[in-house]
């Protein structure tokens, strides 16, 4: 029909280094806390999908964990899912810590120039920094990607994000729906996730140095009732020594540590919950591929199994 509005869509893969801000990005993006986030690094594991759905556009946010070097199995995977983004984008956006002048890994940035897919270069973190370091790092970025478009924000107060957002409409290329636009269905990822996530996050905000990076949790069996959810979950760390730091004298750092994931999961599904929290050690369970696996990574031998539409 003639004025007939075509409709818009696509994957806008973010693609960042440690701790850059790329799921406090995603949050800001939907108007919703949709991602874990912490100030330590390495925070994101998985990739994730956030569904922004428009009456004649729908954006496919892809938040990916951060670039690293693998140091052992759980890292390979995390990257593994870097290496499905940069093959599924429409649109990518580069996040670029302003308050950290890092040189990404050439062979990253030349795939990524090989795509031929529409590059936003986003500067973050504008309120921690002086304006001649954003007009040294805009040169250093439009210098490497010159056909790019470029936005300066700040994804922790949302400065500049909606700009950011009509770039990435206007760049959009027409498609169809990829997932159906229901109101509840804002990502790809289920209600069990999620909730170990918020559990995951609360472990990273209360355990000090390199804890949280050892612990992995899922949820073992989920009640729902009309008046209050019954969930089960499980924390799971690589050795009998950390038990105890994650349970706490007297158990106090456990149940810290579900009160405020409880408040989260709340606010997250609109109605009371009760959480019981048990830890389990599973030794080396980031070195052991199977275990990986049981825990729903995604792992090389399963590409073809992966959220790419390419798979």
């Amino acid at each position: 029909m003639m004025g007939e509005k075509k409709h818009k869509s696509g994957f806008v893969n973010i693609i960042g280094y440690p701790n850059a801000g790329k799921s406090t990005l995603v949050n800001q993006l939907m108007g919703m806390k949709l991602n874990i986030v912490s100030p330590k690094a390495q925070t994101t594991r998985h990739r994730i999908l956030a569904i922004d759905n428009g009456e004649d556009y729908q954006i496919v946010y892809s938040d990916t964990p951060g670039l690293l070097k693998p140091a052992y199995e759980l890292h390979k995977a995390m990257q593994f899912y870097i290496e499905q983004a940069l093959e599924d984008a429409d649109i990518f956006i580069l996040l670029i810590d302003l308050t950290k002048d890092v040189d990404w890994e050439p062979v990253v940035l030349e795939k990524i120039k090989n795509t031929g897919v529409p590059v936003i270069l986003t500067f973050n973190k504008y309120d921690l920094v002086k304006e001649e370091d954003v007009e040294k790092s805009i040169k250093k970025w439009t210098g490497i990607f010159p056909d790019a478009s470029y936005v300066v924000v700040s994804a922790l107060n949302g400065y500049m994000t909606d700009v950011l957002k009509t770039i990435i409409l206007q760049k959009l290329p027409e498609g169809p729906e990829y997932f159906p636009k229901n109101e509840n269905d804002i990502s790809d990822k289920n209600l069990r996730y999620f909730v170990s996530e918020i559990i995951r996050e609360k472990i990273f905000l209360l355990c000090r140095e390199e804890l949280p990076y050892s612990v992995e949790v899922y949820v073992e069996k989920y009640k729902e009732n009309p008046e209050m959810d019954h969930i089960y979950a499980v924390i799971v760390v690589e050795r009998e020594s950390q038990k105890p730091m994650i349970i706490g004298k007297q158990g106090r750092m456990l149940k810290e540590i579900g009160t405020l994931a409880r408040k989260d999961i709340e606010e997250l599904i609109g109605k009371k919950v009760f959480l019981s929290l048990h830890v389990k050690v599973d030794k080396n369970w980031r070195k052991d591929k199977n275990k990986l696996k049981k825990y729903g990574y995604l792992i090389q031998d399963e590409r073809n199994s992966g959220h790419s539409r390419k798979a």
